[in-house]
């Protein structure tokens, strides 16, 4: 054989190994074989208890910082200077295929100025927002598997996928641009 011919026999070769990689399951097996696979090689987190829809308003939430009170009972994400809330998201080939993952509410952080009085009671000032500092998106790297359809073109596999998922904000200082060459 010369080196075409090996060449050309390879690539005939190829699309047949790789539909033999991964298993392959009808339309009804796939919703159990994804929940088995991922309980036992890619354990998920465990999903927030609230979560709103991704199309409803997200507002930075500067007036529950004026209520102490208020204030304390928030959850950590409400109550972070980058404060965020969880929507849903849907990916219909994923499995899981809804998850939540965090939208920050503020553009910049909630800042709560600091007393300039005398006297040794502080004194917090209105909080505001300030765009000094960016709130921006912590970010995870989650495993999901995707359905795929197999090379019969009537069954489908599992593939292990990697996607960036934000679960929480925080505060950073703004980037600024340089000036130096």
């Amino acid at each position: 054989m010369d080196m075409k011919q090996i060449l050309i026999f390879g690539l005939l070769l190829v699309p047949a190994w790789t539909c033999k990689m991964y298993r392959c399951y009808d339309e009804h097996e796939l919703s159990d074989a994804a929940a088995r696979k991922l309980q036992s090689h890619y354990p998920q987190p465990p999903e927030p208890s609230t979560a709103a829809a991704p199309d409803s308003p997200a507002l930075c939430p500067e007036a529950l910082y004026r209520q102490r009170r208020q204030r304390q009972l928030q959850p950590l994400s409400g109550r972070s200077l980058s404060p965020w809330r969880y929507v849903l998201v849907t990916k219909e080939d994923h499995f899981p295929s809804t998850y939540a993952e965090a939208q920050c509410l503020c553009s910049g952080c909630i800042v709560i100025p600091e007393s300039r009085g005398c006297d040794s009671a502080r004194d917090e000032g209105a909080p505001r927002e300030n765009h000094d500092y960016n709130s921006v998106p912590i970010k995870q790297s989650r495993v999901f598997l995707k359905r795929e359809l197999c090379c019969d073109g009537k069954k489908y596999h599992l593939k292990p996928v990697t996607v960036e998922v934000a679960v929480g904000c925080t505060c950073a200082r703004a980037r600024t641009s340089s000036s130096s060459s």
